[in-house]
């Protein structure tokens, strides 16, 4: 072992294995954290793909980083640097010409010297015009002929990548061996796409086209579409090139590459029979757009499309990764272009954000429906645990209210006596008895077997009913609420007591009623996903209107309702259903509100009111409420808003128990 020796490097066989995992359970803290803090649930989830687990490594860095390489492409020269190029080669041949001609002294060196002072200022018409000149200058002819030869040589390296390669030099212009290659090549391939666009099957005929074919294709596409794809990016490219020229600059582009393929039809066919093909394959791709590269470098053809290849890349990259569209996801985004664009490490912070998002489903923290990611049942109990550890940390170390939760449903102390059970039952099984009718009614039979329940078997234990209370919890969601920095304390408040109710006081039946304009039932789901609507209206009046109905659906509850709010009641419901609003309130919204305060008091119910602000007029009118039905008025400060309500909620229920 002493003589070995040992080298280290770079990992290079996928994402990195020494990389910590998230933490998916710390990742759903966070989104519950925003919540509470008054955030919108669906912002929440976003944000914690866009900013990552751990700051600075999720969408937004990765979108900052193609941005910042979009720009730089879109710097990297002029796109008309092939005009220019052909230009300047031109000017170059037609001084060598000059040159030449002056050395000599006869009517043919004057007469071209007539036909060079004519050409015409297009480039491209220039060249065209020269295509049958007698060159006298073997450098000049040399340097006329790279124009062409150089541009149509530029323009099929921009459409296969590995054709100098393939061809180690040739060039198809003067090589009739490579140009027969090239033109193989091009039949091969548009039978290829045209059974492909037909709907055949191409897998024999794409792999013998590889066989044959496949040094021209660096990328080594594994299949059909692969190469499609490879081939439909750049040929989008090209066209797009055309389109970002302005109209001079298209028109001579266009004439001289005309003119490059003009020497061969058959080449100049498949050519654009093949852009025909992929343009139909691959609609969807940018063929006609425009970009507006600038630098100060002349770029070629080929460098031109590419940095127009590049900027299209980086464009779909972004659209990608801004997860905008209705139902995006993670899987959405193309891994390996992310990887090509902006590096294995960026990919790999990709696979890792896809895996944080698939271990939250797996796990069961978030579903994803028509509208994307939302929390789930499961995230939503500990989010609303999380509520009420906020607001009432000192719930759990004492007795406050608490009830021995080992009874399941309303049943209260054992009484030692039991019953058959009935549907709907959720008193416990008295499991001693249950097994004693299974034996007994097998006593009588002489070979009986082992024992086995039926449903007249089944016995439940007698309890003392629990007193239990039928609460609503009615909170403002005016935009008041969110322009005060109320927003997040009040769904902190209702989650709270949400979770309370549910864990500590299944016997309650809860129901969470949100109002603005119009008032609404809302699930624990549907209060973390709540947003602010930019409309005016507090009906306070359609809240209670709700709230009496579910009290009524428990007529065996305590009727309890809390309201929190900011602002006077400003609007009502018609006899229609339609929705009122005025302000200052009118008398009518005042009357129609408290004519259901009134309905609720005759219930015997027990209406508390949390007042959020100074606002004179909804201190008089909760004043009022509260004589005229006798309950309670409080005034916290919005930190406090939790605490207060939750222990309002308790300290009814000790009354009732105690009562």
């Amino acid at each position: 072992m002493a003589g070995n020796r040992f080298r280290y490097g770079a990992w290079a066989g996928g994402p990195d294995p020494l990389a910590p995992p998230y933490d998916v359970r710390a990742a759903v803290d966070r989104v519950g954290s925003d919540v509470l803090a008054g955030g919108s649930l669906r912002d929440a989830l976003r944000n914690l793909l866009r900013r990552g687990p751990d700051d600075g490594r999720g969408l937004d860095d990765l979108v900052a980083r193609a941005r910042r390489l979009r720009r730089e492409a879109m710097r990297r020269g002029n796109l008309d640097g092939a005009v220019t190029r052909a230009q300047a080669l031109l000017d170059q041949a037609v001084a060598a010409e000059r040159a030449e001609l002056a050395r000599r002294d006869d009517d043919a060196a004057r007469f071209n010297e007539t036909v060079l002072d004519s050409l015409p200022r297009s480039t491209a018409r220039a060249v065209a015009e020269l295509a049958g000149y007698d060159w006298a200058s073997d450098e000049a002819r040399a340097t006329y002929r790279q124009i062409l030869v150089g541009l149509r040589q530029d323009v099929l390296e921009q459409r296969f990548a590995g054709l100098r390669d393939a061809l180690r030099g040739a060039d198809p212009a003067v090589d009739p061996q490579a140009n027969r290659r090239l033109k193989e090549l091009m039949r091969d391939l548009n039978d290829l796409l045209e059974r492909h666009a037909r709907g055949g099957d191409t897998t024999d005929q794409f792999a013998e086209f590889m066989r044959r074919h496949g040094e021209f294709f660096p990328e080594k596409p594994g299949n059909v579409d692969e190469l499609i794809d490879a081939l439909a990016r750049r040929a989008a490219a090209g066209e797009r090139l055309l389109r970002s020229l302005t109209p001079q600059q298209r028109a001579e582009l266009a004439g001289l590459m005309a003119r490059a393929f003009g020497q061969d039809p058959e080449l100049a066919a498949r050519m654009g029979a093949m852009t025909d093909n992929l343009r139909a394959l691959r609609p969807n791709l940018n063929w006609d757009g425009r970009a507006q590269v600038r630098g100060r470098d002349g770029l070629g053809y080929g460098e031109a499309a590419g940095a127009l290849a590049d900027v299209a890349d980086l464009d779909d990259l972004l659209d990608q990764l801004g997860q905008e569209h209705p139902g995006a996801t993670l899987d959405d985004v193309d891994v390996d272009a992310v990887e090509r664009s902006l590096g294995r490490g960026a990919a790999d912070d990709v696979r890792r954000l896809r895996e944080l998002e698939r271990e939250l489903r797996r796990q069961g923290w978030v579903t994803r429906g028509a509208d994307g990611l939302t929390l789930s049942p499961k995230a939503l109990r500990r989010l609303g645990g999380t509520a009420l550890r906020t607001v009432f940390g000192d719930l759990t170390g004492g007795r406050r209210g608490q009830h021995d939760l080992r009874d399941a449903g309303a049943a209260g102390e054992i009484t030692g006596a039991s019953r058959r059970w009935e549907y709907g039952d959720e008193q416990p099984l008295d499991v001693v008895r249950t097994i004693g009718n299974a034996v007994r009614r097998r006593a009588g039979e002489r070979f009986a077997p082992p024992v086995r329940l039926s449903v007249d078997d089944f016995e439940v234990v007698e309890t003392e009913r629990r007193a239990s209370a039928a609460v609503a919890l009615c909170v403002d969601l005016s935009f008041s609420m969110v322009s005060d920095g109320r927003w997040g304390p009040m769904k902190q408040t209702a989650l709270a007591l949400s979770h309370l109710i549910a864990t500590r006081y299944p016997q309650d039946a809860l129901q969470i009623i949100g109002f603005g304009r119009y008032a609404l039932p809302l699930s624990q789901q549907e209060l973390a996903a709540v947003e602010p609507e930019m409309v005016q209206g507090t009906n306070l009046q359609h809240a209670l209107k709700l709230a009496g109905r579910h009290l009524r659906r428990h007529p065996e509850g305590e009727p309890v309702i809390l309201v929190v709010t900011d602002g006077e009641p400003t609007a009502h419901l018609e006899g229609d259903g339609e929705a009122v609003f005025h302000w200052p309130p009118l008398g009518e919204t005042i009357r129609a509100t408290i004519a259901e305060v009134d309905q609720l008091t005759r219930y015997g119910t027990t209406l508390n009111l949390f007042m959020l602000g100074e606002d004179e007029g909804l201190r008089r009118f909760v004043d009022a409420v509260a004589r005229r039905s006798g309950g309670r008025v409080f005034t916290p400060d919005v930190a406090d808003l939790g605490r207060y309500v939750i222990s309002d909620y308790l300290r009814a229920r000790r009354g009732r128990r105690g009562a």
